[in-house]
Parts: C-alpha cells; structure tokens; sequence
C-alpha cells in the first residue's frame, strides 16, 4: 500500500498545528446567559493528512474539561471530515465540511443532541475561520425547527507556540 501524499487541503490544516489559549463565551442552555470560558488547546500532526486538537479548561461549576477534535480531508469524497468528543458528553460528533472559497473559512456540519429538545437531534454547524498565522476564531451554530441558524458559542484563539 503507498502512503499517500498530502494535498493542498491537508496543507490547510497544517496551519492549525501549534499550541493556542482561547477566550470565548457560550450560551449552554436556552433562555440563560453566555458563560464566559478560557482554554488552552495544543494541535499535532498525524502524517500531515490530519491534525488532533486536544483542548483543556473548566467547567462552569469548576470541574475539568477535555476536548478531543480530528480534522483531515478526504479525497475521494472531497470533503473535510473528522469528529469530536469531549470529557462531559456521550455522543461522538462527525463531521462534514468545506473550505470557501477564501480559503479562510472551514464550515463543517455535524449532527447531535438538541440543546433545546432533549431527546431529539438537531444540526450544528462549527465554523473555523483562519483570521492570521497567530489568530482564529471557532462558532458554533444550532439549526432551529424553523431551518434559522443561531449562533450559541464563540471562541477567539490565539497561538502561543
């Protein structure tokens, strides 16, 4: 079997690759005020066809959190694929994307437990926007009833190394 050679779009990942700090707030449940958040997050290549980000913080009631996300392309479906898990959720979010034609914007969409219907599933969109070398900026989008996307989480990053 031949190793397969990175494209440009798994090039594009590269350049999450690094360790960052992000400051950013989410709304968790609806009706309630954003909580403020801070969290540290160290990116790695796996062959230079996919990065894992492993991100740290708290909780609000103080407990720790841990975050698990893979990205990578995949040729043959042409798409951005990868998943996300997380120390305080059960569900195992895939996802499914593409790069505009900026190439600054990843949207990858992702299906899972509805924040505002327990018991049912809605669509999500994550959103990736590379604003500099140093600087990104990750939000996240619910999928009402209505088809309407509402915006529930922003994070800004910054790269420390």
């Amino acid at each position: 079997m031949e190793m397969p050679a990175p494209q440009k779009e798994h090039q594009w990942l590269q350049r999450l690759v690094g360790e960052w700090i992000s400051e950013g707030e989410a709304a968790m449940e609806p009706g309630k005020p954003p909580e403020k958040f801070r969290t540290t997050e160290s990116v790695r290549t796996l062959g230079g066809l996919w990065i894992l980000a492993e991100g740290r913080g708290q909780m609000p009631d103080g407990s720790a959190a841990t975050t698990m996300m893979t990205l990578g392309y995949d040729p043959q479906k042409q798409r951005y694929v990868g998943t996300f898990i997380a120390s305080m959720m059960t569900h195992l979010w895939r996802y499914d994307g593409a790069l505009d034609a900026s190439g600054r914007v990843l949207t990858l969409d992702t299906e899972g437990p509805s924040m505002a219907t327990p018991g049912k599933m809605a669509k999500y969109r994550d959103v990736i926007e590379v604003e500099s070398d140093d600087r990104r900026m990750l939000t996240s989008h619910m999928q009402d009833g209505d088809g309407k996307w509402h915006l529930f989480m922003t994070a800004h990053y910054r790269r420390t190394t």
